[in-house]
């Protein structure tokens, strides 16, 4: 017999008595309260919803995955499913989320409230044992089992439980750390238990690098397909079936492939409900996957007319089309532009530079990169709709630990250009990189008397991390460290270099500036076994200027414009003018 057929037996013997499905408990036993959702009260599963809560409830699959956009109702749908196995078939529980802040915000927002409603979930979870004084926000022990919620970011506390039911949620935002894929790790965890269950959901994001894409391929690969009112055939709804009058993103319906006819979106209700799932690799046993998109969401904010709007928003931006293909379609992105060529960039060059600002340009930020015997600085204008123009390249020669040299780089931040509108325009905000050990002092020691102008230090870190965040740490006496999400910019300036006219250049930038912002490219390396998306250097490249491109990225985030204030503010000559000083009048004063 072979090893899997014995370990199905295995599970049919365990199996317990016959109980409800768990779509059927999952809407008599569990309630939204206010505040968890925009609709409170019992909870109702839709039609697509319910055979993954019954796989996840199903003693005879062992692993279910599901690729989720947005707007599917999977959290709530996880929690019921976590709180099933406390009240019905109490485990050893383990929830991993991406970081502590992620799991922290789960307990609170999702599994407190929803499980407070449930009383039978209420009764399970009661402190009156003697474990009680053992209990804390992210662990709970209750009769027959316990719940942790752990972060992947922390792989150590992955060391000391094992268990039985594992919930991976937003797989995607999972990097791989030191002692290697944090997915791994959990799922070793569960090797000590025949009837273990894995759950793991996300939402995709580099289709090269996605775990649940790889899950969801060694599935059996179910899609939900929903019938045409008009020649009866069943569909998984795509994107390329939604079609709208021209300018009209409102008229949005959807097309069948088989019969060519146009549905509108008040049919999807009836379609969704006649819907159902279909396995596109039946031969695989114990492995239930699932591929959603929103397109058959029931939510009013996922109706095809609002989509349609959404996409004709985000197409024209790389950054915000990838928002769109992950959250929306439910599909993993594959990066364009992850190689500059240097020469071509060149040829892009236009008629504009710092002493010839364009009139869309409203806003400046600046990004510097220290090195040795010089600072080098590149300044990058914006436009209200967010157009990147780079606007030159300046050089301070002379050694970092010199006074002079940091004094002449404060009068190039302090420079301003004259504007076509009338006025000047200066730098709004300036990150210098402090990322050199030898060199972060003097960067920290230049920026602490210079933070309200915005002039930041700053700290590359890899991975996902935000565009610019503050340190949670602050040394008396100096500058707070901004941490620098290099990887996140990277990806997007590549993003967004590829689509022409999204990122302009000046023709003041020398040839050597093109060659050092295309001097590294997107690879994929396996760490540990996981693929990683990481930029690497071109050999033999420099890579100041790409540097100091990133740096300015970084310093646009925490610019905050009213860009009809700022033109009129220009038009008036109001920015020439000094600001008045504030003057605090001590009540003494008055006697």
């Amino acid at each position: 017999m072979e090893i899997e057929e014995i370990r199905r037996a295995a599970l049919r013997a365990l199996v317990p008595p016959p109980r409800l499905q768990l779509s059927d408990w999952i809407e008599a036993e569990i309630s939204l309260p206010d505040g968890v959702s925009a609709q409170p009260g019992p909870v109702r599963l839709w039609p697509f919803q319910r055979e993954i809560a019954d796989a996840i409830g199903d003693p005879l699959i062992e692993r279910v995955t599901l690729i989720k956009p947005v707007r599917v109702g999977f959290t709530t749908m996880l929690t019921s499913a976590v709180a099933s196995f406390v009240a019905n078939d109490p485990s050893q529980i383990l929830c991993l989320l991406p970081t502590e802040a992620d799991a922290r915000d789960y307990v609170v927002s999702d599994v407190e409230p929803i499980f407070a409603a449930s009383d039978a979930v209420s009764a399970a979870m009661s402190e009156d044992g003697e474990d009680a004084g053992r209990n804390t926000l992210l662990s709970r022990r209750f009769p027959g089992g316990s719940l942790k919620v752990v972060a992947a970011k922390a792989p150590r506390n992955l060391r000391r439980h094992n268990v039985r039911v594992l919930f991976i949620d937003e797989a995607d935002g999972m990097e791989t750390t030191a002692e290697g894929s944090p997915i791994v790790l959990a799922e070793r965890r569960t090797f000590s238990f025949p009837d273990r269950k894995i759950v793991m959901g996300s939402t995709p994001v580099f289709e090269e690098t996605s775990h649940v894409l790889r899950a969801y391929a060694k599935s059996d690969a179910r899609v939900f397909e929903v019938p045409c009112p008009s020649c009866g055939a069943f569909t998984e709804i795509e994107w390329g079936h939604i079609v709208w009058d021209e300018g009209q993103p409102g008229t949005a319906r959807f097309r069948c492939p088989h019969c060519e006819d146009e549905i509108e979106e008040r049919h999807k209700a009836a379609m969704v409900a006649q819907g159902a799932w279909r396995a596109t690799r039946p031969e695989v046993e114990g492995h239930a996957g699932f591929r959603l998109n929103a397109l058959v969401s029931l939510h009013a904010n996922a109706a095809w007319g609002k989509l349609a709007a959404e996409f004709i928003e985000s197409k024209d931006d790389p950054t915000t089309l990838q928002t769109f293909v992950n959250t929306i379609l439910g599909q993993g992105w594959r990066g364009e532009g992850d190689e500059l060529d240097d020469s071509e960039l060149a040829s892009r060059a236009e008629p504009f530079a710092l002493d010839n600002l364009p009139e869309e340009v409203l806003a400046i930020s600046a990004g510097a990169d220290v090195q040795h015997d010089r600072i080098e600085v590149t300044l990058v204008g914006w436009s209200r709709e967010d157009v990147a123009f780079v606007l030159g390249h300046v050089v301070v020669w002379g050694q970092w630990d010199d006074a002079e040299t940091w004094q002449e780089l404060d009068e190039v931040l302090r420079m301003r250009w004259k504007h076509p509108l009338g006025g000047t325009l200066g730098i709004d905000a300036t990150v210098i990189d402090a990322g050199d050990g030898s060199t972060m002092g003097a960067v920290m020691d230049f920026c602490g008397p210079r933070g309200r102008r915005k002039v930041l230090a700053g700290k590359g870190v890899a991975g996902t991390r935000p565009m610019i965040e503050p340190s949670k740490s602050k040394r008396k006496g100096h500058a707070r460290l901004w941490l620098v999400g290099v990887d996140g910019i990277k990806t997007t300036l590549f993003n967004r270099i590829a689509r022409v006219g999204s990122v302009r250049f000046s023709e003041s930038l020398p040839p050597s500036w093109y060659e050092q912002l295309a001097s590294e490219r997107l690879v994929v390396r396996y760490v540990r076994g996981q693929p990683v998306r990481r930029f690497e250097r071109i050999p033999g490249r420099r890579a100041e200027t790409l540097d100091c491109t990133v740096y300015a990225w970084a310093a646009r985030q925490v610019v905050h414009v009213n860009w009809d204030e700022r033109a009129g503010q220009l038009r008036s000559g109001a920015a020439d003018r000094p600001k008045a000083k504030n003057v605090i009048r001590s009540a003494w004063m008055a006697r």
